[in-house]
């Protein structure tokens, strides 16, 4: 091939890819997302906490309030097939622990079918409950005593700073329709 078919060949090729690339939807408010990550802490080198592999990706309505606000803000302009890593300070993530969100709640709370599920009696295991409007709220045990235990409702990731690395897999005007 001659330097003049190869200049038309290539100049073929690259508005096609670049108009192709412009008219792809750009990450914004009111779009949905599905994105695929690893979440660590700290680091791209810290403790893996989640995993969302691509697929079963991770989707969400972007401006819906239903990821981080920082998140959300870091995908900003991204389109399809662009690849992310960035950092989220603890303020920005979860925030630091409450001390008010770590519950006395009696061990008689605990009572299924009428008897006392003696399950959840171990530090570190994790229980639903329900709040007095009906909502789910998911506590860890954090202390047993003698007749009650103390239940932390903080976020899991609440006091870490947390990095993802992950991929845009897809950006819509809309969330897929649920057969």
């Amino acid at each position: 091939m001659g330097e003049n078919e190869m200049a038309v060949a290539c100049w073929q090729f690259t508005p096609t890819d670049y108009f192709r690339h412009m008219n792809e939807l750009q990450i914004a408010s009111g779009k949905y997302v599905e994105i695929s990550y690893i979440l660590r802490e700290d680091s791209p080198e810290g403790e893996e906490l989640e995993i969302c592999p691509a697929d079963e990706p991770f989707g969400f309505m972007v401006g819906e309030s239903q990821v981080l606000l920082a998140l959300e803000k870091a995908l900003l302009g991204m389109k399809k097939g662009d690849s992310f890593t960035f950092g989220l300070s603890v303020d920005e993530a979860y925030g630091e622990e409450d001390q008010e969100a770590f519950v006395e709640v009696p061990k008689s709370a605990f009572i299924v079918d009428g008897e006392l599920d003696e399950s959840v009696f171990e530090e570190g295991e994790v229980v639903p409950m329900e709040t007095e409007d009906g909502d789910e709220v998911i506590g860890v045990v954090a202390e047993v005593r003698l007749n009650s235990v103390i239940v932390d409702f903080n976020h899991p990731f609440a006091a870490m700073s947390l990095h993802f690395t992950g991929e845009i897999l897809n950006v819509a005007d809309a969330p897929p329709k649920q057969s």
